[in-house]
């Protein structure tokens, strides 16, 4: 495989004040092209959206509470680092419409547990089948080492400091396969 070694190459640039990296072509391009396959990944979920006077902080809230149902709002603030103010607007918003609903937790009353409504989950399905579709049609041609790779490769994307609450909500998904990984 190609990929690994042109990326280990680059390890001497693994500080974020490494002013040289600037000026990497190699670099430059993995970030062009990070910026162009997230413009279009986003791009047929972000026009569904604005049918209906939402952006991308209703469309990760409805992703995360859709894939965890009965996540409390604390664990959505960690994950999606945001403000509870912020938070706040938007969940207004999705339970007013009618996309989550909230309920008390059954061990602390102060906690609110989220779920998708039907009209929510199926909100969120309908904003995840384009992008699911991309990345199917970009993962046709990888095998399962290169998939594994890839992965590997956007978990370390993920900054340091957010790594444990990301981890533990994406291998601690009972949706998943113990023994590979794969969705049930």
């Amino acid at each position: 495989m190609k990929a690994p070694d042109a990326i280990r190459s680059h390890a001497r640039y693994a500080s974020e004040d490494n002013i040289p990296a600037l000026r990497d072509p190699a670099l430059l391009d993995l970030a062009e092209l990070l910026f162009f396959a997230y413009r279009d990944f986003t791009r047929e979920p972000d026009k569904i959206l604005s049918e209906i006077g939402f952006g991308r902080a209703h469309h990760r809230v409805l992703h995360f509470v859709n894939r965890h149902p009965g996540m409390r709002v604390a664990d959505l603030l960690e994950i999606l680092q945001i403000t509870k103010q912020s938070l706040g607007r938007v969940l207004k918003q999705l339970v007013e419409d009618g996309f989550i609903s909230q309920e008390e937790g059954k061990t602390d009353r102060r906690e609110r547990l989220l779920y998708t409504t039907p009209s929510g989950q199926s909100l969120a399905e309908r904003l995840a089948a384009p992008q699911l579709s991309r990345i199917a049609r970009a993962l046709e041609t990888t095998g399962a080492e290169e998939n594994a790779y890839i992965e590997k490769f956007l978990r370390r994307m993920i900054g340091d400091k957010n790594t444990s609450p990301i981890t533990h909500l994406l291998d601690n998904d009972p949706r998943r396969d113990d023994d590979n990984g794969v969705a049930k």
